[in-house]
């Protein structure tokens, strides 16, 4: 106990987090379950809760689709070109999240592509940079880039 009073004490000496803070969900916790969140969402194509974790003026960039530049243009084309057609498997082991101070979070991984009632073909590195609004976090940038073909060990 007076371990960690005293870890405590020097967090919040050193600027650190407070016992508040200290208390909320971890940082990687609260990503995994937002990356979860939409991307469950995107697999369903429940487009209102995938649309509503993106910043109104979110850019998506896309090795080759080229530049999104809002919202609105991101549920369309999840529209047009996944739902019913493609899923997405975060590939494990390849997440990684860090913070940015007084902002909110950077997400990294792989994640792979997946026909409907086929095989798992394609696979790309992403980057989210996620912004915190109270409560809720919401996706400002995106990256998805890289993509390739996957291995018979990444299938």
């Amino acid at each position: 106990m007076r371990k960690a009073m005293m870890a405590a004490a020097l967090l919040a000496a050193m600027g650190g987090a407070s016992t508040a803070w200290a208390a909320e969900p971890s940082l990687t916790e609260t990503i995994t379950a937002q990356d979860r969140k939409v991307f469950d969402a995107y697999n369903a194509c429940d487009l209102e809760t995938f649309g509503a974790a993106f910043a109104p003026d979110v850019e998506f960039y896309h090795d080759e689709g080229g530049v999104t530049w809002e919202r609105q243009s991101v549920i369309d084309n999840t529209r047009k070109y996944i739902c019913g057609k493609v899923r997405r498997e975060l590939v494990p082991g390849t997440l990684r999240i860090y913070p940015i101070k007084d902002f909110g979070a950077v997400e990294e991984g792989e994640h792979r592509f997946c026909q409907k009632d086929q095989g798992c073909a394609g696979i790309a590195k992403f980057v989210i940079v996620w912004k915190r609004q109270g409560e809720t976090w919401i996706a400002t940038r995106v990256l998805s880039y890289g993509h390739r073909t996957a291995t018979a060990e990444e299938r």
